[in-house]
């Protein structure tokens, strides 16, 4: 009987989640709407959403080093879009799966929100 809530559950979080991961603006709307709803599923995409965000402005702050800023945010971004289409995969199929390389981290830096 549970593996049917959880399925439900998760079911209900799929559209939040992959909310999560189009834009930023999309990354906002999905926590205003699962602050609501509290939804575990959705939660745990919103949170790597905001990680793979928060990357890239990390990326975007290296890229304003000429040269090996440059080199640094080119190589990151292909990597960043990458773990963001892998982010969307898992949410489309309905997986809590992290993203690559980074997802163990955000889970446990975004845990709390």
């Amino acid at each position: 009987m549970k593996s049917t809530q959880v399925n439900t559950t998760t079911s209900e979080g799929k559209t939040i989640a992959i909310i999560a991961y189009i834009t930023i603006i999309g990354l906002i709307i999905a926590f205003v709407i699962n602050n609501d709803k509290k939804n575990a599923f959705a939660k745990y995409h919103i949170t790597q959403s905001l990680g793979l965000a928060l990357t890239g402005l990390a990326l975007g702050i290296i890229g304003l080093i000429p040269i090996l800023g440059w080199l640094i945010n080119i190589i990151g971004i292909f990597i960043l879009l990458y773990m963001w289409i892998m982010g969307l995969i898992s949410a489309i199929n309905e997986k809590e799966k992290p993203v690559p390389l980074l997802g163990q981290h955000y889970i446990k830096w975004f845990n709390k929100i």
